[in-house]
């Protein structure tokens, strides 16, 4: 069976589950799993895990760069429910801004910041999601602010009433609150009409395969699978920990190893095939996740 490492430049105007899902159809997998969510008219940088690989899902988010980059365009004067142009207009004005004063403001959402997420989000409002209750037509109110950090954000080009913005920011950040409070601390309200993710866990733009390019090739009977990348793609942090065949069997199958060294976790291997996460203890090696 196959399973590794896709890095997707999802395309706008679908889910990041959906992409995942036709992803996995061309290898004939049902399970997959991704590195953080887009919003369905986000489009960039999506690592996709396909079959025995989301198993490490938990180890590329820790050991790979927090990080995360975008490239988001914003147009003032209007606002919308969604704080994107798929949403529903709410509020518009009058006011106008420069840019003088926008990059002025930039510096004051710098660093350590409280940031409320929009209505339309993932977080859960007394166990449901806040965009489940605001499709149902229910005040969605009490959002709690959550700690972030935005490392950077500057103004990139203004294209008529477009102004695009390039922020790197800590995981958790969202893209359509940045421009929500840019808007609001020049005295106006303004709608994101471009999220594009350039970097997720030290994956860029130049890493990635687009999804149409990928069914073109299934379709063509052309090789597609030389973009699947293992599943120890991203883990080189990790330190190597070699097994020889009995240990191996042993190790997969729940077993403790005497192999001494540091304590910490190892990326496990038998001879050149990679057998999953382990962890030194005491100098004893006992599984964190078999493949």
């Amino acid at each position: 069976m196959e399973f590794g490492w896709v890095i997707l430049d999802k395309p706008s105007g679908i889910f990041s589950r959906a992409a995942g899902a036709r992803l996995a159809r061309l290898f004939g997998i049902k399970t997959f799993g991704h590195i953080g969510t887009l919003d369905p008219m986000a489009s960039g940088v999506l690592p996709i895990a396909i079959g025995a690989a989301t198993k490490m899902i938990p180890f590329v988010e820790e050991f790979r760069p927090t990080v995360k980059e975008y490239l988001f365009s914003l147009q003032f004067g209007f606002e919308t429910d969604t704080l994107d142009i798929t949403g529903k207009e709410i509020q518009r004005t009058n006011i106008v801004t420069d840019k003088e004063t926008v990059i002025s403001i930039l510096p004051k959402l710098v660093g350590d910041i409280e940031q409320i997420p929009p209505i339309y989000s993932a977080v859960h409002i007394d166990g449901k999601r806040a965009y489940e209750l605001a499709r149902q037509g229910r005040a969605v109110e009490d959002i709690a602010p959550r700690h972030v950090h935005i490392d950077s954000l500057e103004l990139i080009e203004i294209d008529g009433n477009s102004w695009t913005f390039r922020v790197r920011c800590s995981r958790g950040t969202y893209v359509r609150s940045v421009a929500r409070d840019i808007a609001k601390l020049c005295g106006t309200v303004g709608t994101v009409d471009m999220i594009r993710r350039t970097e997720s866990v030290g994956f860029g733009i130049k890493d990635t395969v687009q999804l149409d390019f990928l069914e073109n090739l299934f379709n063509n009977n052309a090789d597609f699978k030389e973009f699947l990348k293992p599943a120890d793609f991203g883990l080189g942090d990790i330190p190597v920990q070699n097994l020889d065949d009995k240990q191996a069997v042993l190790y997969k199958n729940g077993g403790f190893i005497e192999t001494g060294g540091q304590d910490g976790y190892r990326r496990v291997y038998s001879g050149s095939d990679f057998i999953g996460i382990g962890v030194i203890t005491d100098g004893v090696l006992r599984p964190k996740r078999t493949i």
